[in-house]
C-alpha cells in the first residue's frame, strides 16, 4: 500500500476557514479550465470552458447567441467544477461552485471590475484580433454563494477529504 493514510476510517475533521479558503483560492488560480454546468428546456448542458478569476468568482466570455447563455438567461443557478490534473487518489484536487451566473454586457458599471482580472488580450491574439482595444464580448460572472471542497491530501493531516464552504 503507498498511501496508507486513504484508508478507511475517513477522518471527520474541518479545516479551519483561512486555510480552507487558501486551498480553494490556489486551486482557482492554478487552473484555467472548468466544465459550467446549466439547465434549459433540453435538460442539463455541461459546457467546458476558459475561466479567470477574481477572488472566489470565476468568469469568462460567451456568444450572447451560444446555449450556455440561453440557458442562464432562463434559469441563473449554474453549478461550476474546477480539478486539478489526477495522477491517483491521492493527488486528487478539485471544488464544486454553486452560485447564480451574471451576464454582464458591454455598458454593465460592474464590468471594469472584472476586467481588470480578466486576460483578454491572450483571447485577441488567439483569435487574430487587435490588442489594442478591450473587447465589447459578454461577460459571464459566477460569485458562488458555496463550494464544495475536495482534496484527498488533507487526510494525512486528520481533515475530511470534502470541505464545505459557505460565503459569508
Amino acid at each position: 500500500m503507498t498511501n496508507p493514510w486513504l484508508a478507511e476510517p475517513m477522518p471527520a475533521g474541518r479545516l479551519p476557514r483561512e486555510r480552507l479558503d487558501e486551498r480553494i483560492l490556489n486551486l482557482l488560480s492554478s487552473q484555467n479550465m472548468c466544465v459550467l454546468a446549466t439547465t434549459g428546456d433540453d435538460g442539463p448542458l455541461a459546457t467546458p470552458v476558459r475561466y479567470y478569476p477574481l477572488g472566489f468568482a470565476v468568469m469568462f466570455t460567451a456568444s450572447p447567441r451560444s446555449p450556455k447563455i440561453r440557458n442562464i438567461a432562463a434559469d441563473p443557478r449554474v453549478s461550476v467544477g474546477v480539478f486539478a490534473p489526477l495522477a491517483g487518489l491521492a493527488s486528487s484536487r478539485g471544488a464544486q461552485l454553486f452560485g447564480r451566473a451574471r451576464v454582464l454586457s458591454g455598458d454593465d458599471p460592474d464590468r471594469a471590475r472584472y476586467w481588470a482580472a480578466f486576460r483578454w488580450e491572450n483571447e485577441h491574439a488567439e483569435q487574430g484580433r487587435p490588442i489594442t482595444e478591450p473587447p465589447r464580448d459578454t461577460l459571464v460572472v459566477i460569485e458562488p454563494d458555496r463550494i464544495v471542497y475536495t482534496e484527498h491530501w488533507l487526510r494525512r493531516e486528520g481533515f475530511a477529504a470534502r470541505q464545505f464552504w459557505r460565503r459569508p
